[in-house]
Formats: C-alpha cells, sequence, structure tokens
C-alpha cells in the first residue's frame, strides 16, 4: 500500500477553465478512489483532436472547468473497495468502459457499454460527484478518464492492465487514435474487419486515417488510396502501406469530384472507404465512393454539434452502407491487452506516430503542434513539468 491510500493528493494539472482559452497548468487535488474506482498516475498522455474539439466549445456535452486528456498510460496508485480487475502497481490504460454486464456488452454487437454513460457524459464519477478539486471549485472528469492530470480517478471497468514490459509513452496512444483507427479497418468494417483484397479508401491521413491503413494492410486489401488536402501527408501515407495518394485540392481534373476519381480508380467504387475528418461533406463524398450493391463507408471522424450528413437516398436503395463506430469498436478490457501484444510482437505500429513530444508545461504547444500539418501525434510527459 503506498502512504497516499486514502488521502487527497495534490499535485499539476492541466485545467481547461473555459472554452477557447489556452489550459492553464495548476495545483489540483484529486480524491482518494470510491467504490469500484481506480486512482492512477498518469506517466505519458496523448493529445488528440477531442480534446481540442472540446476545448474549442464546438461539443454539445462539452462543460467547464473540466480537466481533458484520453489517451493515458500509468500505474495505479490506489483502489477502491470491490475493485478487482487491476491492483496497486499495474501498468494500465485508460479506455472507453466495458462492464461485461449491461445489456450493450452482453449483446454482442457492440464496444459501447452503458453502465457509467450517463454520469459520464455529466463529466462526474458514477455516484454523481468529481474526484478533483481546484481552488475550492469542483472540476469536471472528462470521457471518464482525464488524463490531463499527474493522477487521476476512473470507474474500475474504465481501465485495462498492461504488461509491464511496454514502455507507456507508446501504450497511451492505444487509449484512442491509433485503437479507434486500426479496429474500424479489422473489426468494425464488414463482417468482422475489411476481406482480403479490397479496395479501400481513407479520408483524412492523421494518426486515425493511418491507424485504418495499418488495418487495412493487415488484413489483406488490394487499393488503398488515402485521400487528403495536404500533400506533405502522401510519403506518411506511403510509410504505413498507401497505395496511392489523391490531394483533391490539386490532383483533380476540372468538373471532376473526389467521388468520380476513386470510382474510376477502382473500376465501380471503393469496398470501404472511412471518413476519419469530421467533416460532413467529406462523409457524404466517402459514401459516394463506394461501389454499388455492397460498398460501405464507415464514419469515424466526430462533427460538430449541429451538423448533419446527406446524399440522396437512392445511393442506399441501391446498396452502399452507412455506418460508424466509437473507439474502432475495440472493447477495453477484453480486446486492448491483444493490441498490446501486437505492438509488443511488432505487428501493429505505434513508434512511427509520434512526431512531437512535450513535458506537461508545453501541453498548450502540444495542441498548436497537432494543429500544424506536420505533427501526427504529441506525446506528453505528464511527470515533468
Amino acid at each position: 500500500m503506498s502512504d497516499t491510500t486514502g488521502k487527497t493528493i495534490t499535485c499539476k494539472a492541466a485545467v481547461a477553465w473555459e472554452a477557447g482559452k489556452d489550459l492553464t497548468i495548476e495545483d489540483i487535488e484529486v480524491g482518494p478512489p470510491q467504490a469500484h474506482e481506480v486512482r492512477i498516475q498518469i506517466y505519458y498522455t496523448g493529445v488528440c483532436h477531442t480534446d481540442a474539439y472540446t476545448l474549442s466549445g464546438k461539443d454539445p456535452e462539452g462543460a467547464f472547468p473540466i480537466v481533458l486528456g484520453h489517451e493515458g498510460a500509468g500505474i495505479v496508485e490506489s483502489i477502491g473497495e470491490g475493485v478487482e480487475n487491476v491492483k496497486v502497481g499495474d501498468n494500465v490504460v485508460a479506455f472507453t468502459p466495458e462492464c461485461k454486464e449491461c445489456k450493450f456488452c452482453k449483446s454482442g454487437k457492440t464496444n459501447l457499454c452503458g453502465k457509467i454513460r450517463t454520469t459520464q457524459g455529466k463529466g462526474v464519477m458514477p455516484d454523481g460527484t468529481s474526484r478533483f478539486k481546484c481552488k475550492g471549485k469542483e472540476l469536471l472528469h472528462f470521457m471518464g478518464t482525464s488524463t490531463f492530470s499527474q493522477y487521476t480517478v476512473v470507474a474500475d471497468i474504465s481501465v485495462v492492465a498492461i504488461t509491464d514490459k511496454a514502455p507507456m509513452d507508446r501504450t497511451c496512444l492505444l487509449g484512442c487514435g491509433i485503437t479507434t483507427g486500426y479496429g474500424a479497418a479489422v473489426i468494425t468494417a464488414g463482417h468482422g474487419g475489411i476481406e482480403k483484397g479490397s479496395n479501400v479508401a481513407v479520408f483524412g491521413a492523421g494518426c486515425v486515417g493511418l491507424s485504418v491503413v495499418q488495418g487495412a494492410v493487415k488484413n489483406g486489401a488490394a487499393k488503398i488510396i488515402v485521400v487528403d488536402v495536404n500533400e506533405g501527408k502522401k510519403s506518411w501515407s506511403e510509410k504505413f502501406g498507401a497505395t496511392e495518394f489523391v490531394n483533391p485540392a490539386k490532383d483533380l481534373k476540372e468538373g471532376e469530384t473526389i467521388q468520380s476519381r476513386l470510382v474510376e480508380m477502382t473500376d465501380g467504387g471503393c469496398d470501404y472507404t472511412f471518413d476519419c475528418t469530421g467533416n460532413v461533406h467529406v462523409m457524404r463524398s466517402a459514401l459516394e465512393a463506394c461501389h454499388k450493391g455492397w460498398g460501405e463507408s464507415i464514419i469515424i471522424g466526430v462533427a460538430a454539434a449541429g451538423q448533419e450528413i446527406s446524399t440522396r437516398p437512392f445511393q442506399l436503395v441501391t446498396g452502399r452502407r452507412w455506418k460508424g463506430c466509437a473507439f474502432g469498436g475495440v472493447k477495453g478490457r477484453t480486446q486492448l491487452p491483444d493490441l498490446v501484444k501486437d505492438y509488443m510482437d511488432g505487428k501493429l505500429k505505434v513508434d512511427e506516430f509520434i512526431t512531437h513530444r512535450q513535458q506537461l508545461g508545453g501541453i498548450n504547444q502540444a495542441f498548436n503542434d497537432m494543429k500544424a500539418g506536420d505533427c501526427i501525434r504529441c506525446v506528453v510527459d505528464m511527470r515533468k513539468v
């Protein structure tokens, strides 16, 4: 048992006091874990577009003040009553919940878990309260994880124990981006993943899009076409296994759409397309680039509040399908350890995504890095301020 067990810990955290403003490094109080909760010392966290999306104020569930961050890895400092899936000292990744008991978990059809969804969406722990305080004010939790704090408290069903041989500055990225794209390709698409020989198009070559490419390569896709308006992403796409690259801003002929170009390149349309942009117009293009009769488009990107997708119903009547997934359809406690093993065995690229590094004190620069075109993922060392 650590000497902090059962006590409030004071530590550094990056706090979002209001939408559209930089995070500020504060001393916050992190309360001890209650029943079925785990307190984790976060060693490393990734910075994801979802964090920036909430910080921007466009997230319908976004509320402030809050501790953001959801790509975190660390070590269990203490556990609350009734916790059985992890123990003090375990290396862990915080992930989307999996209770294994609710209607969703038992369905076998989804990785979404309903057990703590309501409270998590409100930014509080399952008992309706927060474990974070700063300057006398309660801070909200984010996505049930809040990894931009040196210590965080999460529900036990959101904690995945992993091998202590895996470096945490890499495994943190399996908490969202890499897992989301890879899972979309090998789990969500089709009936359990892209089939060998498929033609695939991926819209957006950030961390998630490149992870889709990685999954498509693993499953033996024949053509993997990456679509991005940033020409610098061409070499990145090729590095991860894309066979072709199209920049709609410069490669299309007059009067040509990206849909018609992809249909021409794939003899009638793609078997699978993936939107990793969160742009509803791109989502339409991705669907309409699918092959008549069986083409499937998977939406991964999160659009801003109030945005809607549209297409002519005839696109669906003639056999194209629209699908979506969260966290790539990957179940945290059941499936995430296998991805860590694949990484350790050299079967899953993770190191290659890390282009930038920051310390906690440089977290606002990490957001700026992410918005610049040359950043795939920035990893923040939470123990250095």
